[in-house]
């Protein structure tokens, strides 16, 4: 299977390590599994994920994939990914690289790609789904499940101004008000599904809640 050229690691240990320990299992805690799977059912063939981070996805990937390409440029949380990797039902791949330059990935080569809460943290998200768009098949698909702009004026406020100061050195680069949904159809996909819901749900206004799941497939360059 080819892989990305190897890339400079981009180090997060901090975050990592608050990844790793605390939000994904207050993620899994507030029902994130039961979005990852609906994310990954019915894939086949050939799969890569981009920011795969220590795994999570790793358990949920169905039969009918054949292997994943799972790439991630923090150091820590690749080591744990690789570790998820062992005990996955499918074969996994764990790659260093980033998302914005899969350099050693051939053109057309993957049928379907995966971006799970990792689209709001890339450093170029539309380099990133420019990539996607070159590694998969005519007709691929391209499965996300991302945080997004809020759909309230007010809170996309906020978020213009968390994303300008605190919120991308304290969470790792993640950015709360990207338009993905507008990217990934500015990338050459086609979106077929698309739910829009807040997760997790809580009383208290969140400017990270409002999330997209869905499908998109790849139109002809």
């Amino acid at each position: 299977m080819s892989g990305p050229a190897r890339a400079p690691d981009r180090p997060h240990p901090l975050f990592a390590r608050f990844y790793a320990g605390v939000a994904g299992p207050a993620l899994d805690k507030a029902g994130v599994t039961e979005h990852r799977r609906r994310l990954l059912a019915g894939l086949t063939g050939e799969v890569v994920e981009i920011g795969a981070g220590n795994g999570l996805n790793f358990a949920h990937y169905p039969p009918g994939v054949r292997r994943v390409l799972a790439v991630e440029p923090e150091p820590r949380l690749r080591a744990l990914a690789e570790e998820a990797a062992r005990t996955a039902p499918v074969p996994v791949d764990v790659a260093a690289g980033v998302a914005e330059d899969l350099a050693g990935v051939a053109d057309a080569s993957y049928d379907a790609a995966v971006a799970c809460l990792t689209l709001c943290s890339v450093t170029d998200p539309h380099a990133a789904l420019a990539e996607l768009h070159r590694v998969l098949r005519p007709g691929g698909q391209l499965r996300f499940f991302e945080h997004v702009r809020a759909g309230t004026p007010g809170m996309r406020r906020v978020q213009r101004v968390l994303d300008a100061t605190v919120w991308p050195l304290l969470a790792g680069g993640c950015h709360t008000g990207r338009d993905t949904l507008a990217a990934i159809e500015a990338a050459g996909f086609e979106p077929t599904s698309v739910d829009t819901f807040s997760f997790p749900e809580t009383r208290i206004p969140s400017p990270a809640a409002t999330h997209i799941l869905g499908t998109a497939e790849r139109r002809p360059a």
